[in-house]
């Protein structure tokens, strides 16, 4: 760009400094009768460098009209029209099961299932005994298993037979209480004759001992065989939730096995102490071939099919074992 300058004057046209920046170029030069005329004309780009891009204008909403009697909060809690939209929690809690109504108690709290009416407890005792040593161990426990339930009463001693390790026996004694069972230990530690006679003697022989503390199920009684037998102690792992999760339908499955008639119900106990979710069924046959004809025709049924299939949703493992009753076993 030119421009024009006065003839007498040794200055040309300047350059302001902002030109660099602003691209705006300052000039001036003198009209004829000797005035100064400026001008300022926007260049596209600055001399000195890249031209600043403009500062975006904050765009302003235009203002709703709002009635007095509806504050501007409100807009932000709830839409102008429609259903409310739900909140992420709420989906979130949507799609999680329902939790099952476990019912309450007189005071309102939540039981795990039905609960014994009284505080008599069954206590589960295994023996391992060492190899060649069964023989021994049940001479020497016949001839002074008085000492010991001058204490404590015996509900059934017996020897297994098939399921598990060999050289195993299994016994089952019944307390009032806890107090009850600890008064008879407490007995038993002042007795010299049952220490010398009966402890003694056989603490040699065994190698390994377990117990369980059990209770039987409200809806279970303890049932005496009329004859001697066999009998099978069936072991079921239940997933953890008690009773108030599979009491139901695991009642159901042994009545349906009950009502076939080729066995019979002796005891069922739900383990206190010991691995929890565990229940016990006490099983009489009349022999060991009997069960195995019994439990072919009861595959077949299907009422007892459709039992075992809702309670398996409800089980872990399991396990059984045969038993034979001893001499000296109140149960036969």
């Amino acid at each position: 760009m030119q421009s024009i300058t006065h003839p007498a004057s040794p200055h040309p046209p300047f350059l302001h400094t902002s030109a660099r920046n602003t691209g705006i170029l300052h000039s001036a030069h003198w009209e004829p009768n000797g005035q100064r005329r400026h001008h300022r004309l926007r260049l596209t780009k600055p001399p000195g460098g890249r031209r600043q891009p403009a500062k975006p204008r904050p765009c302003v909403p235009r203002p709703l009209f709002l009635p007095l009697a509806c504050p501007v909060w409100k807009l932000l809690e709830e839409p102008l029209s429609g259903p409310r939209r739900p909140q992420r929690s709420e989906l979130r809690h949507a799609c999680l099961p329902k939790r099952p109504d476990l019912g309450a108690g007189p005071t309102g709290a939540r039981a795990s299932g039905p609960r014994q009416k009284d505080g008599t407890l069954y206590e589960f005792c295994t023996y391992y005994l060492k190899p060649s040593k069964m023989i021994e161990f049940l001479e020497n426990f016949k001839k002074n298993v008085h000492l010991q339930t001058a204490h404590s009463e015996l509900v059934g001693y017996w020897s297994v037979e098939f399921g598990g390790r060999m050289n195993k026996v299994f016994h089952i004694w019944k307390y009032d209480n806890f107090a009850h069972r600890t008064a008879v230990r407490k007995a038993l530690a002042k007795d010299k004759e049952w220490q010398e006679q009966f402890l003694i003697p056989n603490l040699v022989l065994i190698d390994k001992q377990e117990s369980e503390i059990t209770y039987l199920v409200p809806w279970c009684k303890i049932e005496r065989p009329a004859k001697e037998g066999v009998y099978e102690l069936a072991t079921f792992q239940m997933k953890p939730g008690g009773p108030a999760l599979w009491g139901d339908v695991f009642k159901k499955a042994v009545h349906t096995h009950v009502n076939r008639g080729y066995t019979k119900l002796v005891g069922v106990f739900h383990t206190e102490y010991g691995a929890l979710n565990r229940v016990h069924v006490l099983w009489w046959h009349e022999s060991a071939d009997s069960r195995a004809a019994g439990r072919h025709e009861s595959h077949e049924d299907p009422r007892v099919v459709a039992a075992v299939r809702e309670s398996v949703n409800y089980l872990e493992s399991q396990q059984n074992i045969l038993l034979i009753p001893t001499s000296f076993s109140p149960l036969k």
